[in-house]
């Protein structure tokens, strides 16, 4: 685990008890079958060897979407938006909503985008914010990195940077963005109290998060979460909006909301998150 984050090695709480970090050996099984399925889910869309039935349905052919459904993948952007990016970035989107439209993103701000994959949300930030602004993109998989500067070169995109790091960990100095978006991959953390640490951490006072994720109705426990769909598929890491809604504010966060949008599988819903950090 990150020096952010490190959880105790007796612990034997799972992902999903109200935010508690699991046990080590639990937390690395999880993180390389996460790092496996999105490091797949790159080379299907651009053409090398994928990562079989692990990986997002298993089997999609290269040069189409990694996500097909209704409620994962690019079919969530309208046909406006998907206009504007390369391919690529486009075919490789796995998230569960439009979190550049959550933010509302003005000209001149400073973005980050947590788990960046293919840089979809990224591109789009750098054109909401415009010339005077600047998106950056943390993700620790090298094949989803290499993917989102090539599609950030393919797009001409000046004001962009994408690094690698762990959210638990985010390879940024204090206060120095504006807004936070994230798309789908919160739920994916193994520690996630460090990741709303950090957010509060590396926001400037007043700044904000615009976020989908997937998160559980109240009543749901973790068990239940669990057998509904796996960790790497965004489903059995999910907390519960009361989870939610607490571990932001335990992190310093003001007035934050938690607005379910659609069903992703039985009693979880995709949802965008909104909170500030007080100035």
């Amino acid at each position: 685990m990150t020096s952010s984050g490190t959880p105790d090695s007796g612990s034997t709480s799972m992902p999903g008890d109200s935010g508690a970090a699991p046990t080590v050996f639990v937390a690395a099984e999880l993180l390389d079958q996460v790092r496996t399925r999105y490091a797949g889910a790159a080379l299907l869309v651009t053409g090398g060897d994928a990562c079989g039935t692990d990986c997002c349905g298993g089997g999609s052919p290269a040069r189409t979407p990694v996500e097909t459904s209704d409620v994962f993948g690019p079919g969530l952007y309208d046909a406006g938006t998907a206009a504007e990016l390369p391919d690529d970035a486009l075919l490789a989107s796995l998230g569960c909503g439009n979190p550049t439209a959550v933010a509302e993103l003005r000209e001149g701000e400073t973005v980050l985008d947590l788990g960046s994959g293919g840089g979809i949300d990224v591109l789009l930030s750098a054109r909401r914010v415009g010339p005077t602004g600047f998106a950056y993109g943390v993700d620790m998989t090298d094949e989803m990195l290499d993917l989102a500067r090539a599609n950030a070169d393919r797009a001409g995109a000046q004001n962009i940077s994408f690094l690698k790091g762990r959210i638990e960990a985010i390879p940024l100095p204090d206060s120095s963005v504006d807004v936070i978006i994230s798309n789908c991959v919160v739920n994916l953390s193994v520690d996630k109290p460090a990741v709303f640490a950090e957010m509060s951490r590396v926001l400037k006072p007043g700044g904000r998060i615009g976020i989908s994720d997937v998160v559980a109705e109240d009543h749901l426990s973790p068990e239940e979460r669990r057998s509904r769909g796996s960790y790497a598929g965004c489903i059995a890491g999910a907390l519960s909006r009361r989870e939610y809604l607490a571990e932001l504010a335990a992190a310093g966060f003001a007035d934050p909301t938690v607005a379910f949008t659609h069903e992703v599988a039985r009693e979880l819903h995709a949802a965008t998150i909104r909170a500030h950090k007080p100035s």
